[in-house]
């Protein structure tokens, strides 16, 4: 099956390259109601070789788009949806790779900080659980993609006892800790010692956290923590360090299970809280960046079917959550780190990405279609009765999501799983998105892709 899709695939390389060049670079969408909009293909390429700089030691900076910074978490995210092209387009696995070690160096410079400047120097020192958790999963896809073992370097080793290490000290922050940030955050300090969840000061959207106890974060946490100890025996052969990784997985586990699982009758039952501090007090509400309670199946948390992340779904996706809103051009969640009635793209995408429903992606695609820029660039967020009112032009975690989705619904890529398929709780398999049009048109969609990548990595 495999063998006679990329026979298709061909031919229709062959086709798309004879074609003109507009018809061979636009995807063919299932839009919804009477708008439309082109999409084309090598705008999905943007942050790869607009955001993706090759370093002088070898490693490769990633900047988040428009702010001349890399984020352990952002940057994460933006290489994962291209290490799918590496074994196909060889030249990608210097670029791919070289995130992985920069973020190993990144962290073994301060396992603190969520964001450094191309010098190293540390650009902002945000502590947020799942900075250290991004570079892992992203260790993890790229190894299990293309069998490349050469990321398997001592800094990479070291960055890895470090993130054990700062987890397991996070866990016990009171008596272990020296964190600090410079300026007071308007957060409820008391919480509950010995819960098994790590402590964080910042939430994903670098927002200061109202408990302690962020679940979203705990959640990618236990991910990357069963990644870290794969990555620890088949990379160095150290159990030592694979197994101080699953302790701390099984405790952050039952923490989510104990703590951050609540019983809400008026919620609809068993119900995911957004955070809290382990003493009963629970914040019920969900942010747009990711991780988030939305994309909780998209970071292998859970099934898109488990019936507790249903009842948190259909929470987040109603006006009984703060940040989700609904205009005139989008529905979807926003965030405090911007203004209200702003609706953010990685929300759309989220959404998307963990939704059962034709119906429901391909709205997804169609608003983000209508949405965007001139440019085709995907933006942080815009208010929902006027898209033309947005924050940040040129958004590299949004850009590259984006593409990750229409590479799925579009042209039938696989979804990339963040842990072995077999291990996602309740123990169900990693769910997939709908697919959005029919396979000859999955194939057109394929073709038109890696046309346009064909094109890009054409010397100047």
């Amino acid at each position: 099956m495999k063998a006679a899709r990329l026979l298709l695939v061909a031919l229709i390389l062959l086709e798309t390259a004879l074609a003109a060049p507009a018809r061979s670079q636009t995807l063919i969408l299932p839009l919804t109601g009477e708008r439309h909009r082109a999409v084309h293909a090598q705008t999905l390429f943007h942050t790869l070789f607009s955001d993706f700089f090759s370093e002088s030691d070898g490693t490769t900076y990633v900047q988040t788009g428009d702010i001349p910074a890399m984020w352990l978490r952002d940057s994460a995210a933006q290489t994962i949806p291209y290490v799918r092209f590496v074994a196909d387009f060889p030249v990608l696995r210097a670029r791919t790779a070289g995130v992985v070690e920069r973020q190993a160096r990144d962290i073994l410079t301060d396992p603190y900080a969520n964001a450094f400047q191309a010098s190293y120097h540390v650009w902002e020192r945000k502590w947020e659980v799942d900075s250290l958790a991004w570079p892992v999963l992203l260790a993890w896809v790229y190894w299990r993609t293309t069998d490349d073992r050469s990321i398997f370097t001592p800094d990479l080793h070291r960055a890895l006892r470090t993130i054990v290490a700062t987890y397991s000290c996070e866990e016990r922050h009171a008596s272990c800790s020296r964190y600090s940030y410079p300026y007071r955050v308007p957060t409820q300090g008391a919480y509950a010692a010995n819960t098994g969840l790590i402590w964080s000061a910042f939430r994903p959207s670098d927002d200061a956290v109202q408990y302690r106890f962020n679940i979203p974060q705990n959640a990618i946490a236990a991910v990357a923590l069963r990644d870290l100890s794969v990555l620890a025996i088949e990379g160095y052969s150290d159990k030592t360090l694979a197994s101080e990784a699953t302790t701390i997985e099984e405790r952050v586990q039952a923490g989510i299970e104990r703590y951050g699982l609540v019983y809400e009758p008026h919620l609809g039952g068993w119900i995911y809280a957004y955070e809290v501090d382990g003493l009963g007090h629970q914040l019920f509400m969900d942010d747009a960046n990711i991780p988030n309670l939305l994309t909780l199946p998209y970071i292998g948390w859970c099934s898109a079917n488990d019936p507790a992340y249903l009842t948190t779904r259909d929470f987040v996706l109603s006006r009984a959550n703060p940040y989700y809103y609904e205009g005139r051009y989008a529905s979807g969640l926003g965030s405090p780190h911007t203004p209200v009635d702003n609706v953010w793209p990685l929300g759309i995408i989220g959404r998307a990405l963990t939704s059962t429903s034709s119906l429901e992606v391909a709205t997804a695609i169609t608003t983000l279609a209508e949405t965007d820029s001139k440019d085709g660039l995907i933006h942080e967020s815009f208010y929902d009765n006027g898209y033309w009112r947005y924050t940040r032009s040129d958004f590299g975690w949004a850009n590259a999501l984006y593409a990750e989705m229409l590479f799925e619904t579009l042209a039938g890529a696989d979804p990339t799983p963040f842990t072995e398929p077999a291990v996602v709780l309740p123990f169900e398999v990693q769910s997939e998105m709908p697919r959005s049009v029919p396979l000859v048109t999955q194939l057109q969609n394929e073709g038109t892709i890696l046309n346009a990548l064909v094109i890009l990595l054409q010397p100047p």
